[in-house]
């Protein structure tokens, strides 16, 4: 079975079919946070330091860091950011950025075995960001478009992996550590967009043989009550065989509707994270199993 594994300074988390789902959480990200953005622009990181702490307390497995600002020092920021991260967690890092020059600052900064997001099917980007994977010992987020766009033919999608896997093999990366996003859309827009992409994930595990991973969110965009959508669509895709999402922990329904998954697909054995994460405390002031209350009496030896 694939198993993909990063790792920070301390700590190593393995991505795998038979694995628990990892939840890489996404919000160390300015896009659509203006506060945010300024602040991270301006070397204010205590929403990064927030963000991260919540997080994980939350339930991430790892943290995905994105310091895409417009008309700003992305390479500077992504790396302080990171090694900001990497001073309040241990949790692994997803390196999140489309600039050569910002995924090599950070990767340069990195303590352990980072995952980079992303490359895609372009030629342009397999020549320049592949070799910087190579180089760091990284694993790598491979995006399923190219130059033609994102098809809304998984099977195009499909070719697209497949070429970005024999792209990374001829640079010397394992299959094992290219994780495929399958790319999902919105179903509000595509109606069959969930179905498609079930179909895909499934080919990715059974023909591929990669991990796969995705912004999880997309697929609920534009819909009410979008928390409780991602949810349903969390659960049904780690049926099909999906191993990470990146998405939002401090949503309870994410968080439940991966564990509950992973409780019925066997990788939780006895139940005990799910009983961890769940289990309500003691009422207050009770004494062992019973109610917590004792009446002071003997009970008398049967006769």
């Amino acid at each position: 079975m694939t198993e993909t594994v990063v790792s920070s300074a301390t700590k190593e988390l393995v991505i795998g079919f038979d694995r628990p789902f990892v939840i890489i959480g996404e919000r160390i990200n300015p896009t659509g946070r203006k506060i945010m953005a300024d602040e991270m622009k301006n070397g204010d990181y205590s929403r990064v330091a927030s963000d991260t702490i919540a997080q994980v307390q939350a339930g991430a497995h790892m943290l995905d860091v994105n310091a895409g600002i417009p008309l700003a020092d992305e390479p500077r920021i992504l790396a302080e950011s990171i090694q900001l991260v990497q001073s309040l967690t241990d949790v692994p890092l997803s390196i999140d950025s489309s600039i050569i020059d910002a995924l090599e600052a950070g990767l340069s900064v990195y303590k352990g075995k980072a995952l980079v997001n992303s490359v895609t099917g372009e030629d342009e980007s397999l020549d320049r960001v592949l070799p910087l994977i190579k180089k760091y010992g990284a694993a790598v987020v491979a995006i399923s478009n190219d130059e033609t766009g994102i098809s809304e033919d998984i099977n195009e999608r499909f070719k697209v992996a497949k070429k970005i896997v024999e792209r990374a093999f001829d640079y010397g990366i394992p299959a094992c550590d290219v994780v495929v996003d399958p790319l999902v859309m919105p179903i509000g827009a595509i109606n069959t967009a969930g179905r498609e992409v079930l179909k895909l994930i499934h080919r990715l595990r059974t023909e591929l043989k990669v991990n796969t991973t995705c912004g999880a969110s997309n697929i609920s965009f534009g819909l009410p009550n979008r928390n409780g959508f991602n949810g349903a669509f969390i659960s049904m895709a780690i049926q099909a065989g999906m191993t990470s999402a990146i998405t939002n922990p401090l949503h309870a329904e994410v968080i439940s509707a991966s564990m509950g998954a992973d409780v019925m697909l066997g990788k939780d054995p006895d139940c005990a994270r799910w009983i961890k994460q769940f289990r309500e405390p003691p009422p207050e002031g009770a004494v062992g199993r019973g109610t917590g209350r004792r009446s002071g009496r003997r009970r008398r030896p049967a006769a």
